[in-house]
């Protein structure tokens, strides 16, 4: 998982040492640079300093998080007489994690703050929601495909699924067979639907935003796949699915068809 840090180069330091080898850090020196980072790679959790611009400003913290309603915020600062206002304000907002420089965030208190925060993320609750379908596969398998979502666009093959189950691609095969699912490629493609759906509910990405966050080389597959695995564009299912009615229709219109006919055949 992807941990953004708009921090000052001391406080990234000491966030990416903690949380290593367990999540990545990826460093935003400016508002802007955290800005493409949050619409251009798959980050779930973002560290923010108020004080990065050189003046304690809840501005830019507050657009984030109108824009990125799913993005889990932690704010990670020195207390100063003129900061309080502002995490007074953010708070109103809703921005309650705070993590004081000296203080809060001796390594271990980091590394257990972003743990508790990824149990929260998008692509935990969506694999949360896709226990029950993927459950008869053996657990090299689900953690395969769980690892598939949590890194978009680097699985998408059964011959990547097996290589990294560390089977051959028949045996690959045959479990998913066994277990009356569809190939691995399908079910990667149907699941990075999902999470396009959920991050296409925040109002800061754009379609193409989403495609090249998800690996897609260009908007138009994903687009294709919407329309494969939902019956709808993009631009429709952003407007006319929750996230539990889209995931409903994944499981129920893709996967259990599936289980069943597996089960016809072997009757």
């Amino acid at each position: 998982m992807l941990v953004l840090a708009a921090v000052p180069d001391l406080q990234f330091q000491k966030l990416r040492v903690a949380v290593a080898p367990k999540f990545f850090v990826a460093r935003a020196s400016t508002w802007d640079d955290a800005l493409e980072t949050i619409r251009s790679r798959p980050v779930e959790i973002a560290f923010v300093d108020p004080g990065l611009s050189g003046i304690a400003s809840r501005q830019e913290i507050e657009r984030l998080h109108l824009l990125f309603p799913s993005l889990r915020l932690i704010l990670y600062t020195s207390m100063t007489p003129q900061l309080a206002p502002v995490l007074l304000a953010l708070g109103q907002c809703g921005i309650r994690q705070v993590v004081l420089r000296g203080v809060d965030d001796h390594p271990e208190g980091l590394f257990n703050l972003v743990s508790a925060e990824a149990m929260h993320a998008a692509s935990h609750r969506l694999l949360d929601q896709l226990t029950v379908a993927l459950a008869p596969l053996p657990c090299e398998l689900r953690w395969v495909l769980e690892d598939g979502l949590r890194t978009p666009g680097v699985v998408q093959t059964i011959q990547q699924v097996a290589a990294r189950a560390r089977v051959d691609r028949g045996t690959c095969a045959r479990w998913f067979a066994r277990a009356g699912l569809a190939s691995p490629r399908h079910i990667l493609a149907a699941a990075r639907v999902l999470y396009a759906h959920r991050l296409l509910q925040d109002p800061g990405f754009t379609i193409e935003d989403v495609a090249k966050r998800l690996g897609y080389a260009q908007a138009k597959t994903l687009q294709q796949h919407a329309r494969t695995y939902l019956g709808l564009t993009a631009g429709e299912m952003r407007l006319s699915l929750t996230a539990d009615e889209a995931t409903a229709r994944i499981v129920q219109g893709f996967l259990t068809p599936v289980r069943r006919a597996a089960a016809a055949t072997a009757s």
